[in-house]
């Protein structure tokens, strides 16, 4: 018989388990663009709210030409 696991490591495979959910959804999408950022771009000026950012996001995603080919 296994031994049952502890409640922490039953909650640290839990929060593993959603933040891989929210990196495949895209929702942690804004923390990732601030911490590429925050090494990257130092001097940029202030980084953009966060609807700022997804609606940028949504403007490069829809607003270029869809081609089949």
């Amino acid at each position: 018989m296994r031994p049952m696991k502890s409640i922490k490591q039953i909650r640290a495979l839990l929060w593993l388990w959603w933040r891989r959910v929210r990196t495949l959804a895209g929702d942690d999408a804004y923390e990732r663009y601030l911490a590429h950022r925050a090494c990257h771009d130092a001097d940029g000026g202030p980084p953009p709210t966060r609807a700022e950012f997804y609606r940028r996001e949504l403007e490069r995603k829809w607003n270029r030409p869809h081609r089949c080919c």
